[in-house]
Parts: C-alpha cells; structure tokens; sequence
C-alpha cells in the first residue's frame, strides 16, 4: 500500500502538468480562431467583398484536436537559392526551400518542405516566419480544394519546431479573385485527412 501511495503522489503532478499542457493549447488555439474571426469581421482586414463581409459571422472549424498539434524536426537546407513560386495569377512572390520537417501523425511519418519568404526578410517581425503550405485528403470534400496555410516560426534552439494544424487557415483566394495565392507545391501533399484548422466547402455562385 505504501509504494502504490507513493507511486501515486508521484504520478500526481505528472498528470497535472500534463493537464494544464493541454488547457493551454486548447486556450493557444481558441485564441488563434478569434483573432482570424475577427481579421476578416474587419472592413479594413477583410479579403472578404461587401456582400460577403455582410454575411460574415465566424469561419468553420473543425473541432480542436490535438493529436494535429505535432513537435517536428526541422532539418535546415543551407544556401539554398530564392525561386518565384507560383500563385493564382501574375504575382511571383520569392520564396527558398528553408528546410524540411519531420513529424508523425497517427503512427506515420510525413516529411513537408518548409519555405522562407524574402519579402519577409526585410521585416524585423517575420525575419523568423516560415511558411508551410499544404493539401490533405480532406481538401474539396471539408476543405478548400486548394489547400490550406500554416504559420511557423524557427527555433530560438535546437531543431524542434510545434506544427498545429488546429490553426491552418485558408488562402485569401478561398473567398474572392482579388488577390494571387501561393500554389501549394505538390511536394507538400499529405496522403492523410488533416481534420483541424478551418473547414470550408465553395459555395456554388
């Protein structure tokens, strides 16, 4: 009885720790959802047309998960040379492969190109944002036939980097023609659904 008192003593802040871990990053994420909610509610944030921007009360999300919020091994790519990738039309803004990411998710390993904007370069308060584009297999069926967006950031040390899809989002294109998007590039397809982030189906015009 003893050792099962103590075992259990032991394992107490454990779990507590392990609690208040997921509190937070469920707090993390509903935190993201409103501040994108609130973006596009915003006349002069909005992509969103008028009539559209009328309509507007909130995205769809799928419900948070966290089983999609994933600790990944950057692997950094040295010198690699500025490319214009393409986007939904004349614009080619200029990116790098910066890397690559190493996670898993539901036992399978998925490696993902992450990519460095040098527009961003130029901005003291993105001179650490990477960006990850990707498409899933949810993509025209519960979310946008294009794919979707994730914001990271390089870390301060080591090699690890937090990928939370919870906070995928869509490309401004989603919802109007006015502007040019970033093309997922095929490399970063994920032969998997990602149920988490924004969930969006076209509506026929």
């Amino acid at each position: 009885m003893k050792n099962l008192a103590f075992s259990l003593l032991f394992l107490f802040p454990i779990i507590s720790y392990a609690q208040e871990e997921v509190l937070l990053a469920q707090k993390e994420i509903k935190h993201f959802q409103q501040a994108l909610n609130d973006e596009y509610k915003n006349p002069t944030k909005s992509p969103l047309e008028a009539k559209a921007l009328k309509r507007f009360k909130k995205h769809d999300f799928f419900p948070v998960d966290l089983k999609y919020r994933v600790v990944a091994r950057l692997t950094i790519t040295e010198n690699t040379p500025f490319f214009q990738m393409k986007t939904t039309g004349d614009r080619l803004p200029q990116y790098r492969v910066f890397g690559s990411i190493l996670f898993t998710l539901d036992g399978v390993d998925y490696q993902l190109p992450v990519y460095q904007s040098k527009d961003l370069l130029k901005t003291p308060t993105y001179e650490d944002y990477l960006f990850l584009p990707f498409t899933d297999l949810t993509n025209g069926k519960e979310s946008y036939v294009a794919g979707r967006y994730l914001e990271l950031r390089m870390p301060k040390e080591g090699n690890e980097v937090l990928v939370d899809f919870n906070k995928a989002y869509n490309p401004y294109c989603a919802y109007t023609d006015r502007y040019a998007c970033p093309l997922v590039p095929s490399e970063n397809h994920l032969d998997t659904e990602i149920r988490a982030g924004v969930r969006f189906v076209e509506k026929k015009k």
